[in-house]
């Protein structure tokens, strides 16, 4: 089945990825080459090996551990799905800890118990993720990862068909990203825009694509006016926490769409505001 190596030392070297390696050592661990991210639960990790993502190896509770190599029939559902990770990953090194170890390991209480190192792989060209797609979500400096993974969130469950980010964007494959998209990140194509604003507006619109800009101004349409529904292809444009998006980014738009509010709130957090749009714009209807 799996063969579970039990860790008490906090400074093993097999464990430097898990306690001591920031997010941007992780992204550059193999450079130039793709680096490493880590998954967080056996439902997250499940969804990033059905997209291909290849282990390295897998940190875990102990006592799941335990329970899951003793899993049949029954037991906990967390059991069940780490149960079928260690199936899948039965040439993957499995280290086991206390829970109390794990949070000193990692710096933070699992909730879940399971980690997993996974390798990250060549991003596609924005022209192969949007091959096909009507419906995009692009999103312009948004650093905030839990802002970033719940974008994903919402893509996803409402029907898009890509995400694409510029380079300032938080990277959607940090561990609180991946953890808030449930895991979404994997089931959903992206990319990073090469052009910087407002120049990748011109890219959209030569891929076929309307541009609206989620926006509060004076001529901005609402978000159910018929001729957003109405367009063959659509990339929403939503922009960063705060300051939202360049000014120059919103006049390269053919659209300036806004969300309408009761009770004098003038705006949304970035990641609501993409869920409303995402709802009213989708394909599915």
């Amino acid at each position: 089945m799996f063969r579970m190596i039990e860790v008490d030392n906090l400074d093993a070297e097999e464990l430097r990825i898990y306690a001591c390696t920031s997010e941007v050592q992780l992204l550059r661990y193999f450079e130039p080459a793709p680096g490493l991210f880590i998954a967080e639960s056996p439902r997250v990790v499940e969804r990033a090996l059905e997209a291909g993502y290849e282990p390295v190896s897998i940190l875990a509770e102990r006592d799941l551990m335990n329970e899951a190599a003793g899993e049949a029939q029954g037991g906990r559902e967390i059991a069940r799905l780490a149960r079928r990770i260690l199936e899948r990953c039965s040439d993957v090194p499995v280290y086991a800890a206390d829970m109390a170890v794990l949070a000193r390991i990692t710096g933070y209480h699992l909730t879940q118990g399971f980690l997993c190192a996974m390798r990250r792989r060549e991003l596609p060209t924005a022209e192969e993720v949007c091959s096909g797609a009507s419906r995009i979500a692009v999103l312009e400096d948004i650093v905030n990862p839990t802002n970033v993974g719940a974008i994903f969130r919402s893509s996803a469950a409402l029907g898009f068909d890509a995400v694409l980010l510029t380079r300032a964007c938080s990277d959607p494959l940090y561990r609180r990203a991946i953890r808030v998209s449930m895991g979404t990140v994997f089931q959903i194509p992206w990319t990073y825009l090469e052009t910087p604003a407002p120049g990748y507006v011109r890219d959209l619109k030569r891929m076929g694509f309307a541009a609206a800009a989620m926006a509060l101004r004076e001529d901005a349409v609402p978000v159910d006016n018929p001729r957003l529904a109405a367009e063959g292809r659509l990339a929403v444009i939503l922009g960063t926490e705060g300051e939202g998006l360049r000014a120059e980014t919103i006049e390269s738009c053919d659209y300036t769409v806004k969300i309408p509010m009761a009770h004098g709130v003038d705006s949304l957090n970035v990641a609501a505001a993409s869920a409303v749009a995402f709802w009213e714009l989708r394909k599915f209807r």
